[in-house]
């Protein structure tokens, strides 16, 4: 189960935080006081101070290396959510066919041992990928991947796609674009706000659902590729923003009810919440059962609250 914890509040004193719909990096500061993160091969993402943009190496004969931010939220396919980001190559070189990658992912999965993209062990995805020329012709995809999808279930992929290049030194704006309850992904790609493509292909995988919690750009190792294929590229990655579903938590209020300590606030429907409690900030403990949403106001209390001061938050998870 995924979880978020959010809105901590003490006594009668409500300390809610804001929580952006989107977003946004343009790289006009250093990215890591952001909160963005490497995992993996540091070498492989450098923040150009001078062009104020991110450079990108993705590296097929390196681990799996991710330069990400957390979402603060975890998206499923019942959400309308979006992707877009300036991409601009240098070079890219491939043997075989291999992708770089831009997009969000499930970080839990993707930093797992058992994650890889030759062998298609890939759970939780949604990224724009791009095949450079390798011997089988250029490939420009938009690709989302199941919950199930694992080394020996490679059929619950879904992509649109278009089988053409990206110029080299050319600006590229990318727009991945999720629906609520459908189980596609669309995307174009635009220079100079013109459309080169609106990737009119699709393979059209069986997508049941999955879980999404973080954005990253992606460079993705060749290990375990029995066909030799292989990815050398260099590029830049620029005004990225990610538009998220409302959170699951909205307009919190906390006080006490005949002596009770309640919470109200507006919930969604898919999650479920609980009411926690901690002296200490150190140990929580849940103090009401795993509510589910019910898409207006929802109360959780505390029917035994401890003598001395307490302090409490609402947690939020996705089976």
């Amino acid at each position: 189960m995924k979880k978020i914890r959010s809105l901590a509040f003490a006594g009668l004193f409500v300390l809610s935080a804001a929580h952006a719909t989107t977003i946004t990096e343009n790289f006009t500061n250093n990215p890591s006081q952001d909160g963005w993160q490497i995992f993996g091969d540091t070498n492989l993402f450098q923040w150009d101070s001078t062009n104020q943009n991110l450079d990108v190496t993705w590296d097929s004969s390196q681990a799996n290396s991710y330069f990400y931010h957390p979402l603060g939220t975890i998206l499923a396919t019942n959400d309308d959510f979006s992707v877009e980001f300036d991409l601009q190559l240098s070079n890219a070189s491939a043997t075989g066919s291999f992708e770089l990658a831009v997009g969000l992912l499930n970080f839990s999965d993707a930093t797992s041992t058992n994650f890889s993209r030759p062998i298609g062990s890939t759970p939780n995805l949604f990224e724009f990928d791009y095949f450079p020329d390798g011997g089988y012709g250029p490939s420009i995809d938009a690709t989302m991947a199941d919950m199930t999808v694992t080394a020996t279930n490679e059929s619950d992929f879904y992509f649109a796609y278009d089988t053409l290049p990206l110029a080299i030194g050319v600006t590229y704006h990318i727009i991945l674009t999720h629906v609520a309850g459908e189980p596609t992904i669309s995307g174009e790609v635009l220079t100079n706000g013109q459309i080169y493509t609106s990737l009119p292909n699709v393979y059209a995988g069986p997508i049941t659902d999955f879980r999404l919690d973080t954005v990253a750009v992606s460079s993705y190792s060749a290990a375990g590729d029995t066909f030799g294929d292989s990815l050398l590229a260099h590029g830049t990655v620029d005004n990225l923003v990610i538009t998220l579903p409302p959170p699951p938590i909205q307009n919190l209020t906390g006080a006490f009810s005949n002596g009770v300590w309640q919470v109200q606030f507006s919930s969604q429907n898919d999650w479920f919440f609980t009411l926690e409690r901690t002296s200490d900030f150190q140990l929580w403990t849940d103090v009401s059962p795993a509510t589910p949403g019910n898409a207006t106001n929802l109360i959780l209390e505390d029917t035994n609250p401890p003598a001395d001061k307490a302090f409490y938050r609402v947690s939020a998870s996705r089976p």
